[in-house]
């Protein structure tokens, strides 16, 4: 099971009722981190997750509304006793922002491991890939593909004579060897699983990398900064999208479920254009601070 908790939905400046741009993902109780605005500490002691268990914090890009929260959660974290190392990713810049991170965080007591622009990084389960967006500063959309271990075979485990008291071993992925004979996890599991895969497109313009990129996502968190389809014009110099826009993308990309988020400090009432969204892709909704979306793997 996977919770996915958008800690804010704002864009641009911090408002009285609206979080800045922060996403958490929670699996086997540690925690991912997406961007972290001012404000992002807030939400996450209204949501009661937690600090500590955040083992990686992905940054789409360095502007203030996605970074302003990071030196305040870094030391919180810090604060809750972690001792850990903890991943950071990011797109170009990162370098200079984990340098200055240094300066005004000194004394941490964990440490932070960096990359820079990485295309694919894995940690446990999870397989995590960028893309590189179309902004106004170098910014990376992520992929997370939650992957499911196959089933276990145990017709096939007794048809390789595999001696029971090895199941439980290779069902976890060793490999054992027993008198000489050498048994490996693939006779002892069935075919793979379909995992969950979760996408993130933040602070761009359409371009034509990203339905493949998000394809057959089961949810898709996408910028609407504007919702007006007569704000083109301005998202266009500004270098971002409308519901309509991001709605397009959701469709030729099929993914599941689309949820808006991003919102310019001008939209106070983003539901008002919803239906821009809903005529290119019914499986819309407007994403709220502190919306919990709880994701469970298909039975098959």
């Amino acid at each position: 099971m996977i919770d996915v908790a958008l800690l804010g939905c704002g864009g641009s400046m911090p408002m009285v009722n609206r979080y800045l741009s922060s996403t958490l993902i929670q699996y086997n109780g540690r925690k991912c981190l997406i961007d972290c605005g001012e404000g992002t500490q807030v939400a996450m002691r209204h949501l009661g997750w937690g600090f500590k268990s955040i083992d990686l914090i992905c940054l789409t890009h360095l502007h203030g509304d996605h970074i302003f929260g990071l030196p305040g959660l870094l030391s919180t974290i810090g604060n809750c006793g972690r001792e850990d190392s903890l991943t950071m990713i990011g797109p170009t810049g990162l370098v200079s922002l984990f340098q200055d991170l240094k300066v005004l965080l000194p004394y941490l007591p964990y440490e932070i491991i960096y990359y820079e622009a990485p295309k694919i990084y894995e940690v446990n389960d999870m397989e995590i890939k960028t893309l590189p967006l179309h902004h106004s500063l170098p910014c990376l959309g992520y992929s997370f593909k939650i992957k499911r271990k196959p089933m276990f075979d145990t017709k096939k485990a007794e048809s390789y004579l595999i001696p029971k008291k090895w199941w439980n071993e290779l069902q976890k992925g060793k490999t054992i060897t027993d008198n000489g004979t050498v048994y490996t996890p693939d006779m002892v599991l069935g075919k793979d699983r379909n995992g969950l895969k979760i996408s993130i497109i933040t602070d761009t313009r359409p371009i034509e990398t990203i339905p493949p990129f998000i394809q057959n996502s089961d949810i898709l968190i996408c910028e609407g900064t504007y919702g007006d389809d007569a704000d083109l014009e301005k998202a266009m110099k500004n270098k971002h999208m409308t519901f309509r826009e991001a709605a397009q993308l959701a469709k030729v990309g099929e993914v599941a479920e689309m949820i808006l988020t991003h919102f310019s400090p001008s939209l106070s009432e983003p539901d008002l254009y919803l239906k821009n969204a809903l005529e290119e892709f019914s499986e819309t909704i407007i994403g709220t601070d502190l919306m919990v979306k709880t994701m469970k793997f298909k039975k098959k």
